[in-house]
């Protein structure tokens, strides 16, 4: 994972980074994936089975927020589900299914002639980490 008091930019010791460190995000692990049609969904019922594209000893995935981050073993901790991480996915790019189109040319923005009001990102990370308050699923 990243470290979180890293210098930023602007000579501060990441304490702006240190506060996004209490947003809330939700944990999810997936164990496989399948496709069928919405019929074949509507007649699911107890007792009913789906196979899944993963081999029960490959992996799962850990989302957060729906993102890959990191993959993993199942483990059961006092009658519960846990994930211990054997793997952190790293930041390359994914390859794109389709062709993308071209990109254009970045252009040049002049800086703003402004300074940057730090109470007012620091008043938006707060609302961000109030916003953010919920239950943590795993």
């Amino acid at each position: 994972m990243s470290d979180l008091t890293a210098i930023t930019p602007d000579g501060d010791s990441g304490s702006g980074l240190r506060r996004l460190a209490q947003v809330r995000v939700e944990l999810s692990v997936e164990i496989g994936r399948t496709r069928m049609s919405l019929g074949e969904a509507m007649a699911l019922g107890p007792g009913s089975v789906i196979a899944l594209d993963r081999m029960a000893d490959q992996p799962v995935d850990l989302l957060v927020n729906g993102k890959l981050v990191a993959r993993g073993e199942v483990v059961v901790i006092d009658s519960e589900y846990g994930l211990r991480v054997t793997e952190v996915v790293g930041a390359e790019p994914q390859v794109a299914e389709a062709p993308a189109a071209p990109v254009p040319a970045p252009q040049a923005v002049p800086a703003p002639e402004t300074a940057i009001d730090q109470a007012a990102i620091d008043a938006a990370i707060a609302a961000a980490a109030a916003g953010g308050e919920g239950q943590v699923a795993a």
